[in-house]
């Protein structure tokens, strides 16, 4: 029977960090993967294959030159799910060799198998072949992930009533798509689709997509989304969805159709349903040795990421909030340190997670926004930057972004950066950096950056927000 300082159970954003911390250390490590690839849903099904999947979209289509090079403008005429998945799997492939290669070179034994508590530190992992390995180790990191939650009531197929997993097996590209769900996951495919030429139609049962957003971000990206022919059903909730026969002059076709509470019919050729995600600890055995999870299967841990058995830590998206890849390779680590007592490790700073929307166009936030000032008192000026003022975005054919800078009005402090258009989740982290470091706003007047750049939006947004509160 095999020793571990500590197993890692999953190979996903969070798993892989906080293993290769533990190897780092001088750790006997081991990690393991129940899929018969690693990464988890950040490589398979999630983070990397959306983001491919859009950035091949937008490539294919020109989306992001056309208002240089006119509407008509497409580099391929005829895009197919061949090309998608073909450039798709090409980054997959390239991120399978990575994580192998990292846990090769730090020396951490990647076992495959489905892991299952069987005592306080022992664990049995049911392989491939059919056989039972026991492993046993001082401390645990659970990093299983997530996946789409799949309601009983709700009549998937795999085919045209689909989650966000089954969506990118799809065969064909359809006319016609209805998305119910307008948070992160549903909002970034609604706008993948629609810039592949597909029709589609959005559900929402709150009266704002993305409803988290700066109110001021989140209503330019709905116009931005009607822009591109995607229709907004918000304030509407799904009372029943099925599978009905058409009849059209063309004959008769197989459509879905979701029917709402306020008696709309809507119909097309796919559904993807995308409200929330289930956690799968339920087969890990966690009852064996008395960790707590809640009905979604998520697990409830303490500031050093101990679940309620000290030795049983967890992190990435099996912990909830903010579920993001970015913060679940950092939670992973940090577990790790806690648990092999390198370091004294607390919880993030929640106000300063940059926040990344991967939908086009991109949009990115970090701190604040004008609601949450307003409700908790603090005064605070805005500063706006247009892309139509800055030379860099005319060069990419970007004019329509913008950036919002909130400022203290009395220390001038910078409060929330909230962006909407080209390169946002690239260029939020200027101002994370400034935020962390408590650097105001005159640091991007007093600073010089390269021109032309969309970094140039800080220099306008704080001369904005400065200028207003000198009255100028």
């Amino acid at each position: 029977m095999k020793h571990y300082d500590v197993l890692v159970i999953g190979t996903g954003p969070a798993g892989q960090k906080g293993a290769i911390q533990a190897a780092k250390l001088g750790k006997k490590v081991a990690i393991v993967e129940k899929n018969p690839v690693l990464g988890g849903a950040q490589i398979n099904t999630g983070t990397i294959p959306s983001k491919a999947l859009r950035e091949a979209a937008i490539m294919l289509t020109g989306a992001d030159r056309r208002s240089l090079l006119g509407s008509d403008y497409r580099p391929k005429r005829d895009v197919t799910i061949a090309d998608l998945v073909a450039f798709s799997q090409q980054i997959i492939r390239h991120e399978w060799e990575l994580i192998r290669a990292q846990f090769d070179r730090n020396h951490v034994d990647l076992i495959w198998g489905r892991a299952e508590f069987a005592g306080p530190n022992e664990v049995h992992i049911h392989t491939p072949e059919g056989e039972i390995d026991h492993v046993t180790a001082d401390s645990f990191l659970v990093a299983v992930g997530t996946r789409p939650a799949k309601p009983d009531h709700i009549p998937f197929n795999g085919t045209s009533i689909l989650t966000s997993d089954e969506l990118l097996h799809l065969d064909h590209i359809p006319k016609t798509m209805i998305v119910v769900g307008g948070g992160v996951i549903g909002s970034e495919y609604a706008c993948i689709m629609a810039t592949l030429g597909v029709r589609v139609t959005l559900v929402e049962g709150r009266h704002q997509v993305l409803g988290f957003l700066d109110q001021e971000i989140g209503g330019a990206f709905q116009y931005f989304m009607r822009q591109k022919g995607i229709t907004l059903r918000c304030g509407e909730k799904v009372e029943s969805i099925e599978e009905v026969q058409d009849e059209g002059d063309s004959g008769s076709r197989t459509l879905v159709q979701a029917k709402l509470e306020s008696g709309k019919k809507l119909r097309a050729e796919v559904l993807l349903y995308s409200v929330g995600r289930q956690g799968v600890c339920g087969k890990l055995g966690l009852d064996t040795v008395g960790v707590e999870f809640d009905d979604r299967e998520r697990l409830h841990v303490n500031d050093h990421y101990q679940t309620n058995q000290p030795h049983v830590y967890a992190a990435g998206d099996v912990i909830g909030f903010p579920a993001l890849a970015s913060t679940s390779m950092e939670q992973g680590r940090r577990a790790v340190c806690h648990a092999l007592g390198v370091c004294d490790v607390r919880n993030f700073n929640t106000e300063l997670f940059p926040f990344g929307i991967y939908s086009v166009p991109e949009i990115s936030m970090v701190g604040k926004t004008e609601e949450e000032l307003t409700d908790e008192g603090i005064p605070y000026e805005s500063g706006i930057a247009h892309y139509r003022e800055i030379a860099r975005a005319k060069l990419i054919g970007d004019e329509l972004g913008m950036m919002k800078m909130l400022i203290h009005q009395e220390t001038h402090e910078i409060l929330g950066i909230h962006i909407i258009g080209a390169e946002a989740t690239e260029l939020v982290h200027i101002g994370q950096a400034v935020m962390a470091l408590g650097g105001p706003a005159e640091f991007f007047i007093d600073n010089v950056f390269n021109f032309p750049t969309l970094a140039e939006c800080y220099k306008v947004a704080a001369y904005n927000g400065l200028n207003k509160l000198n009255h100028v």
